[in-house]
């Protein structure tokens, strides 16, 4: 899979290290939230309504998200609840959430849907480090892209002669500076989530 990060080369013509700069940061920062929304839908012991996220709903022939068809609670840690507004709509979101890799039972008595969030056993939560682990590497991949990117851009207005050798060689530095923290970030996210999926409760 490829990121909108990965996807789009700088392509844009830059006046400025400055400019380079911004545009770094605003795709560094679009990856590290694509991150966290990522990992939201990541099971952990925890009922979280981020799980259901990425769960979309057949409704009349068009995949809808989930929370634009029903209001979604979590009344207890292990507990998730949804009350879709249209009740005819109860079964084609029980086959969404039964389809998805939740691995989750939905029950429902005609109004609500229950959905308890069982223990992760312990087989499961080595299969959700792994998949934390891709997700994360792939944005690690996302940044290093966008880091090759800004590098290229500031090499391009050395060649056009808009800002010196020492300028490049600064630029080159706060790109590395840059890139190196939001890779922390990326880690702490990271590590945390995992820390999440593997606390037992």
């Amino acid at each position: 899979m490829k990121t909108e990060q990965q996807a789009a080369p700088a392509t844009t013509t830059f006046q400025s290290i400055k400019e380079v700069e911004a545009n770094l940061r605003t795709r560094m920062d679009k990856a590290l939230s694509d991150l966290q929304h990522e990992m939201a839908s990541i099971r952990t012991g925890r009922a979280s309504l981020g799980l259901l996220d990425h769960i979309r709903v057949d409704y009349y022939g068009t995949p809808t998200p989930l929370n634009q068809l029903a209001n979604l609670h979590v009344p207890e840690p292990s507990l998730i609840t949804i009350q879709p507004w249209d009740v005819s709509q109860i079964g084609p979101i029980e086959k969404a959430i039964r389809s998805s890799d939740l691995g989750l039972n939905p029950a429902n008595d005609g109004k609500l849907i229950r959905l308890p969030i069982p223990p992760l056993t312990q087989e499961r939560r080595k299969d959700m480090v792994k998949r934390l682990h891709n997700v994360a590497e792939h944005h690690r991949v996302s940044v290093r892209n966008i880091r090759r990117d800004a590098n290229e851009a500031a090499k391009k207005l050395l060649k056009d002669k808009k800002i010196t050798e020492d300028e490049d060689k600064r630029a080159h530095d706060e790109v590395q500076k840059l890139t190196d923290s939001y890779m922390e970030k990326i880690d702490l996210a990271a590590k945390g989530k995992e820390k999440e999926i593997l606390e037992i409760k």
